[in-house]
């Protein structure tokens, strides 16, 4: 949960949602290179040193939901580059620094939930939340302090007050007409409605006459000429893979970064601009060693295209089949190292976004590999971001066949066990070395991975499941283990699956035995919801009326 830079200087601190406690450590303010602190969820007490504010590349703040006590450190002011501010859910006192009006890039700065006093000082980020502070509010007016912005999408006050003193110059002078009086007002309100659209395009400029090193919070914010170059046009010999949602092309930007570009195929498929930077600058915040990180985009009026570091080692579907100097690219060392990567990126992806994140297709295609062969799970960002309060989605069917979960094909709704499924087809493919639609061609079987699996579990013939360019050298132990954890996370019954946490413990080890002895006490371990539920996998598709909807989300890379 460390992550350092290329230069062997740590850049960011990923510790949330980890029970730490005690305080926070002033020699803090010693790693002069940190760009991002998450420390959220925790029970760390004490007060908020002030050497943070020797941060100087700092852009992410998020200490919220520990148990912070004294007041809020003014040194903060001096974070020139601070993009995202989180105190809230402490027990902060005194009054906020006016210091913090100091730094004009701020995106989101949330101080609710503390006690704090006094007046609040003028802070110009977009969003301002201070409700649940007592001493500022009030006891009952949570409501009317629940966000501050910098500055009003409307008319100046002077303008404001012209504006009404001439309509109701006009309302008097056709004061027998109601018709006209209407029509006035009329137009008085389309003025507001169309000055406030023209503000916003203003700050939501979609051309390529911008200042290029305007950001989007973390997000590099690309003009279509860089990308465009970048990817020699998008040239197809730069293609690294084909999606539902677009094309992803190998980019080298002027300084000689590797990016991955996706283009998406529809432009329109984020809706209209504003949505579609609020939803990336979202996406952008999910920052965790097992997660492809968005790094910048690109939004003009017809084209929309997201920006990604380069990872050198493709995805694990496209390394499953590779060998390197006679031996396969991926031992079952490196499967397994795979499975825990993956498990912690969609644990991080559940339970520790806000709004959480579900990824809808979970497969060896989607997970790709960097330099040392880190498991990072990519495409994310296309997934439906779903507000922490709901529970599932009913939209069209997203997703590759043989890795939806039967709840999703048969009802269109999808939820963290939703790719709990997807997740256990994946360590499937890791320990097959198949895709799972695909896997019995060779044999010429019909049928899906699954229901091969859970058959060559009832017979005991756990080896024949097993890839043969490993040639034997995997652990049986190991195995059976991992086949356990695969049938858990895929029981027809959603609310049989595992939660991410659970099956991260089990592959560390922790709680398998115990909820493999649980699960074979279930008698009908499958989707009650449906009137006859089919036995198989494979039936669940067949009998789909939404399969043929499903799109896969992205190709391998």
């Amino acid at each position: 949960m460390v992550t350092c830079s290329a230069d062997g200087y740590v850049s960011a601190l990923g510790l949330p949602s980890l029970s730490l406690s005690g305080t926070l450590s002033p020699g803090i303010g010693n790693l002069t290179n940190l760009q991002s602190v998450l420390l959220q969820n925790n029970t760390i007490s004490g007060p908020i040193p002030d050497t943070i504010g020797k941060l100087e590349k700092l852009q992410t703040l998020d200490v919220s939901n520990n148990l912070f006590t004294g007041e809020i450190p003014t040194s903060l002011g001096a974070l020139q580059n601070l993009n995202y501010l989180r105190l809230n859910n402490n027990s902060l006192t005194g009054s906020c620094p006016e210091s913090l009006s100091n730094i004009e890039g701020l995106t989101l700065v949330d101080l609710s939930y503390n006690n704090l006093s006094g007046t609040i000082p003028k802070i110009s980020a977009r969003t301002f939340k201070v409700v649940g502070n007592p001493l500022i509010c009030g006891p009952k007016a949570g409501d009317n302090c629940s966000a501050v912005f910098p500055e009003p999408l409307s008319l100046p006050p002077d303008a404001a007050s012209d504006s009404g003193t001439n309509g109701h110059h006009v309302v008097v002078a056709f004061g027998a007409s109601f018709g006209a009086a209407f029509f006035v007002i009329l137009l008085i309100g389309l003025f507001f409605w169309w000055r406030y659209r023209h503000n916003q395009q203003i700050f939501f400029d979609v051309n390529d006459q911008y200042d290029p090193d305007v950001r989007l919070g973390h997000l590099k914010r690309y003009t279509f000429k860089e990308l465009r170059a970048a990817t020699d046009h998008f040239n197809s010999k730069n293609i690294l893979g084909r999606g539902g949602f677009g094309i992803v092309y190998k980019g080298c930007l002027n300084d000689g970064n590797l990016v991955a570009v996706k283009r998406l195929k529809d432009f329109n498929i984020a809706g209209g601009e504003i949505q579609f930077q609020t939803e990336v600058e979202t996406i952008s915040l999910a920052v965790h060693r097992n997660l492809l990180r968005l790094s910048g985009f690109c939004s003009t009026e017809n084209e929309r295209l997201l920006v990604y570091p380069y990872m050198p080692n493709g995805s694990v579907a496209s390394r499953l089949r590779d060998h390197i100097n006679s031996r396969p690219a991926l031992d079952w060392t490196r499967r397994k190292r795979i499975a825990l990567g993956t498990a912690r990126g969609l644990l991080y992806l559940h339970e520790q976004c806000d709004p959480k994140i579900i990824h809808r297709d979970v497969k060896a295609a989607n997970i790709l590999l960097d330099e040392d062969f880190e498991a990072v799970v990519g495409d994310f960002g296309l997934a439906k971001l779903l507000d922490h309060r709901d529970s599932h989605v009913t939209t069209a069917v997203r997703g590759t066949v043989g890795h939806i979960a039967p709840e999703y094909l048969s009802t269109g709704q999808s939820s963290e066990k939703t790719d709990v499924f997807g997740f256990g087809i994946l360590l499937l493919e890791l320990i097959t070395g198949q895709r799972a639609l695909d896997f019995g061609r060779a044999a010429n079987q019909k049928g899906v991975m699954l229901d091969w699996v859970k058959k060559l579990h009832h017979e005991g013939k756990l080896n024949l499941l097993v890839d043969k360019d490993l040639m034997g050298n995997f652990d049986e132990v190991e195995l059976e283990e991992m086949v356990q954890v695969a049938l858990l996370c895929t029981q027809f019954n959603p609310s049989h699956r595992p939660k991410m946490c659970e099956v991260l413990r089990m592959l560390e080890g922790d709680g398998l035995a115990e909820k493999w002895e649980a699960s074979q006490k279930v008698e009908t371990p499958r989707f009650r919801s449906l009137e006859n539920p089919p036995q198989r996998y494979l039936d669940f598709i067949e009998e789909s009326s939404l399969v043929v909807e499903a799109m896969e989300l992205s190709g391998p890379r």
